[in-house]
C-alpha cells in the first residue's frame, strides 16, 4: 500500500468516528428533546390555568368527555379485572389452603396497580386518541391558527382544559374501578367459589389501608396529566393531511400507553418509599 493511501485512511478515520458517535448520540439527543418538549407543553398549559379568561365550560365539557364518557368502559373492564383477579387469586391460594384472603388480595393488587394502570390505559385508548384525532383535525384546517389570528391563545383554550381533565378525572375513574372490581371479585368469590363471606369482608379491611388508595390516586393523577399531554401534544403538532392525524393518533395512544407504564415502575417505588408496608 502505498503512502498517499495510508495518508486517505488516517483522514477519513476521524472522520468516521466522528459520524458513529453522531449516530449513537442522536437517539439520545431525540429522547431528551422529546420529554423536553412535552415538558414544556406541560408547564405552559399550568401558566395558563391561573390567567384570565376563564372558561370553566371548557373544562367542564373536557371532563365529562374524560370521565363520564369513558364510565361504561371503565365499569365493564374493572368488573371483570376484579373477577378474573380473584380467579386467579384463589386458584394461587388454594395451594396452601388459605384462599380466605382473596379479599385482601385482589384489593390491594387493585388499589395499588390494577385499578390505576388500567383505568389510564382505557382512557388512553379512548380519551386520548379522540384528544389527538381532534386537535389533529383543527390544525390541518387551520382553526388553531384562527384562534390565534382572534387573540385567543391555542395552548389555554386547548390543552388546558383537556391535561386539568385528564389530572382531575382519572382519580375518580380509579375509584370507581376499584369499586366494581371489588364487586367482581365478590361475587365470583362467594357465589361461585363458596369463600367464607365473613373472611373475604375482614381480611380485607384489615389488610387495605386508606393509604393504598391514595398512592393509587396519586399515580391515577400522574397518569392523567401524562396520557393528556402525550395526546395533546401528537395532536397540536400534525403537519400534513388526514393521513397525519391518523398517524398522530396512533403515537398518542402508544406514547400514552407506554408513559403509564414506565411511570407506573417509578411511582410505585416512590411511593413505597414513603408508605412503607406495616404488618
Amino acid at each position: 500500500m502505498s503512502s498517499a493511501s495510508v495518508g486517505t485512511e488516517e483522514r477519513r478515520h476521524p472522520v468516521t468516528a466522528a459520524r458513529i458517535a453522531e449516530l449513537m448520540g442522536a437517539p439520545v439527543r431525540g429522547l431528551f428533546g422529546y420529554f423536553g418538549d412535552h415538558a414544556l407543553l406541560l408547564l405552559r398549559a399550568f401558566t395558563w390555568l391561573f390567567r384570565r379568561p376563564f372558561r370553566m365550560r371548557l373544562f367542564l365539557e373536557q371532563m365529562e368527555f374524560v370521565g363520564v364518557g369513558s364510565l361504561p368502559i371503565i365499569l365493564l373492564v374493572g368488573f371483570f379485572s376484579g373477577a378474573v383477579s380473584a380467579q386467579q387469586t384463589i386458584r394461587a391460594l388454594s395451594l396452601f389452603g388459605q384462599e380466605r384472603f382473596v379479599g385482601a388480595t385482589v384489593g390491594l393488587s387493585l388499589a395499588l396497580e390494577l385499578a390505576p394502570v388500567f383505568t389510564a390505559l382505557m382512557i388512553t385508548a379512548r380519551a386520548g386518541s379522540g384528544m389527538a384525532t381532534e386537535l389533529g383535525s383543527m390544525r390541518i384546517t387551520e382553526q388553531i391558527d384562527a384562534l390565534s389570528t382572534f387573540a385567543v391563545d391555542p395552548i389555554q383554550y386547548l390543552i388546558t382544559p383537556r391535561v386539568v381533565a385528564g389530572i382531575v378525572m382519572m382519580p375518580i375513574m380509579t375509584m370507581v374501578f376499584n369499586g366494581i372490581g371489588l364487586f367482581g371479585a365478590y361475587l365470583y368469590s362467594i357465589f361461585l367459589k363458596q369463600v367464607d363471606l365473613g373472611a373475604f369482608i375482614e381480611y380485607f379491611r384489615y389488610m387495605t389501608d386508606p393509604s393504598d388508595y391514595f398512592q393509587g390516586a396519586v399515580k391515577a393523577a400522574v397518569f392523567g396529566a401524562a396520557l393528556s399531554v402525550a395526546a395533546c401534544y401528537q395532536g397540536f403538532n400534525v403537519r400534513g393531511g388526514a393521513k397525519e392525524v391518523g398517524l398522530a393518533t396512533t403515537r398518542a395512544v402508544v406514547a400514552g400507553s407506554v408513559s403509564v407504564l414506565v411511570l407506573d415502575y417509578f411511582l410505585s417505588d416512590v411511593l413505597s418509599t414513603f408508605f412503607p408496608y406495616q404488618s
